[in-house]
């Protein structure tokens, strides 16, 4: 089977340098979103007086819609396109952000859990339709650094968020207390849904760069298993590892920083720092878009991960400034992890490109089980020793960034 040309090669270098620019606005709102959880999480712990393994259950609603919507979505990307899947993602996180308002309203913490699931829904549709998208836009040589580029935008909203909502969540005081407005998350998020309706009907009516021809090889995809291409099977397994750990990180953050053992801060202060672990991702983001044109994008990935092993190793066996910033340098080494996992595991693919990026995107339930589980631990064995469980997230990356992204095809009939 012979992997799926690059869309429209010989278009205009000027018409797909504004259309990747377009999808660049996606990645940094998918990124705002996400980084909007690890302020919620606190704001919620202290309003509705949750342990830690009760707080998590944000971050696995949010994340267990890529594990039940991934699928769906890499299907329907397939039968409507790209285009119109992009569309689709956009004004279902915009109904999920406008769920926000009578959650708040009744200040019922299932109900922000609900809202997070149909957010999270959207922003799935719009990760299956849109990476792919960008690795194909292009020469497949350079995918890994394209997608890199692109993902220091989704950065760049996971460094502003934290920020922006720290502002807007804990603006009144100084500490969360269990008296927090649950009001105080209804501007943010009506904000946001009003934006993400803009992107979406911009984005139906941008004149992409000829998609039919892949939309039509997407529809024409062989019945046979995906399952067969070994390398994306541990793709699959190294987007897990990635983004629980990840995820799992950013979650604990500010209470990291507000315990004793570090520098007591209060949520207020600590939430300011959390713009250091996702502004890392993204300084490293731009510099890797860079280094993976000449190093090989798997002895990146190896390199990136254990250092990130020897930082958590550094942040569990301190305490103070010392535990604080090596556990946000971990975020500058994050930075390849998700764009290099994800082309690697899709090289070679062809019309298969679709259904691999969806079950990609289902192992973004990784970010629903390793917070949880991390939470478990912290309520048991405390905070700080709970970082172990990403460290062991980050063992599997490098090993799948020298030995396993290798392409190795047990599909008969395919190469």
């Amino acid at each position: 089977m012979e992997s799926s040309s690059p869309i429209d090669a010989s278009a205009p270098y000027s018409a797909s340098n504004f259309v990747l620019g377009t999808l660049t606005s996606l990645f940094f709102m998918w990124g705002f979103i996400t980084a909007m959880n690890d302020i919620l999480i606190p704001h919620l712990k202290a309003l509705f007086e949750l342990s830690y393994t009760q707080a998590m259950l944000v971050q696995s609603c949010f994340f267990g819609a890529y594990f039940l919507i991934s699928v769906p979505g890499g299907l329907l990307v397939k039968r409507i396109g790209y285009q119109k899947g992009i569309g689709l993602g956009l004004l279902t996180a915009a109904i999920g952000c406008l769920l926000f308002i009578p959650s708040a309203m009744f200040a019922q913490y299932w109900m922000f859990l609900g809202a997070l699931f149909v957010l999270a829904s959207g922003i799935t549709i719009l990760q299956v339709a849109a990476n792919p998208l960008v690795t194909i836009m292009g020469d497949p040589k350079t995918a890994s650094s394209r997608l890199t580029m692109t993902q220091a935008f989704n950065s760049l909203g996971t460094t502003v968020a934290p920020i922006i909502g720290g502002m807007l969540l804990f603006a009144a005081h100084d500490e969360v207390s269990a008296q927090t407005d649950a009001n105080s998350v209804i501007a943010p998020y009506f904000g946001l849904a009003c934006v993400l309706v803009v992107m979406a009907i911009a984005m139906v009516k941008v004149k992409l760069p000829s998609t039919q021809d892949n939309d039509a090889e997407l529809a024409a995809s062989p019945d046979s298993s995906v399952l067969g291409h070994k390398h994306l099977v541990l793709g699959v397994l190294g987007i897990f590892t990635y983004v629980g750990a990840e995820v799992s990180i950013g979650s604990f953050l500010v209470n990291y920083f507000a315990s004793s053992h570090v520098l007591s801060m209060s949520e207020g202060q600590a939430a300011s720092y959390l713009a250091y672990y996702w502004g890392g991702a993204m300084v490293g983001r731009f510099i890797g878009a860079v280094v993976m044109q000449k190093v090989s994008p798997g002895k990146c990935l190896a390199f990136n991960s254990l250092v990130s092993c020897i930082l958590i190793v550094v942040s569990v066996n301190t305490s103070g400034a010392i535990a604080m910033w090596s556990i946000l340098a971990v975020g500058l080494f994050n930075s390849i992890m998700f764009p290099t996992i994800f082309s690697l595991a899709l090289k070679g693919l062809g019309r298969q490109t679709a259904k691999g990026s969806g079950l990609l995107c289902l192992a973004i339930v990784g970010g629903a089980v390793v917070p949880l589980l991390q939470g478990v631990l912290a309520d048991t064995i405390g905070l700080q020793l709970s970082f172990l469980l990403p460290l062991v997230c980050y063992v599997y990356i490098a090993y799948y960034g020298v030995f396993g992204s290798a392409p190795v095809t047990t599909q008969k009939g395919t190469r």
